[in-house]
């Protein structure tokens, strides 16, 4: 075995708009998760992981109905921790904190989301991809253990953007640069070769299983 190839999957679309709240799908993430389990049945994957977020869990069971494999929860693939921006709306964001999101837009600093006594926890890029990567690496090692060759990971966009900037060592503050709008289900494929102890960057946010729904998309959304 040459190389791992791994499928990071972004979460289908969740029920409600509310910043990082931990609920279920909403039908047409279901119907996101149902197309990508399809797709996925050409690649030969031989495991399945997920963030133990409700969202991603739910996708990865929906997708495992086609590739019939184990699915394991990992909490290191959770999403970025929003600190203070958890619950809130778009609207409250841009409202009460404005001048975090012209800061964090300068890409200057890997600067965390605000925290407070009731959110102590706003994560910034560097925290993201240290935990996310330990749980990358876990999942590299029963890979290469049980000579699994492919395996789907279903996390979160901020977690992949995170560990596609430590992955290439870019600037935490540029991850955001990766897909202006990470499409629920994209697939952003990197495979670790063995022999170099390297990873490679494949492709990122690739959803051509969602191109013939427009429905599906992002821009398409209704508030």
């Amino acid at each position: 075995m040459e190389k791992i190839s791994i499928y990071l999957l972004r979460h289908g679309r969740q029920n409600s708009r509310l910043c990082n709240v931990n609920v279920p799908l909403d039908e047409s993430g279901k119907c996101q998760a149902e197309l990508a389990g399809k797709r996925l049945m050409q690649y030969g994957i031989g495991i399945v992981y997920s963030s133990d977020l409700i969202r991603a869990v739910e996708t990865a069971e929906i997708m495992n109905k086609y590739l019939s494999v184990e699915h394991i929860c990992l909490s290191g693939l959770r999403e970025i921790d929003f600190g203070c921006l958890t619950g809130l709306t778009d609207l409250e964001i841009k409202k009460r904190y404005a001048t975090f999101l012209e800061e964090r837009d300068k890409y200057e600093s890997d600067i965390p989301f605000p925290s407070d006594e009731g959110s102590p926890n706003g994560e910034n890029g560097a925290k993201v991809y240290k935990r996310a990567k330990e749980a990358i690496d876990i999942i590299l090692e029963r890979c290469m253990k049980e000579n699994i060759e492919s395996a789907a990971v279903v996390s979160h966009g901020g977690t992949i953007r995170s560990l596609l900037a430590g992955i290439l060592d870019m600037p935490q503050e540029h991850r955001l640069l990766f897909a202006k709008t990470m499409e629920n289900t994209g697939i952003t494929q990197i495979d670790y070769h063995i022999n170099k102890k390297r990873f490679y960057v494949e492709r990122i946010n690739d959803y051509s299983h969602l191109e013939n729904h427009p429905e599906l998309l992002r821009k398409n959304f209704k508030s």
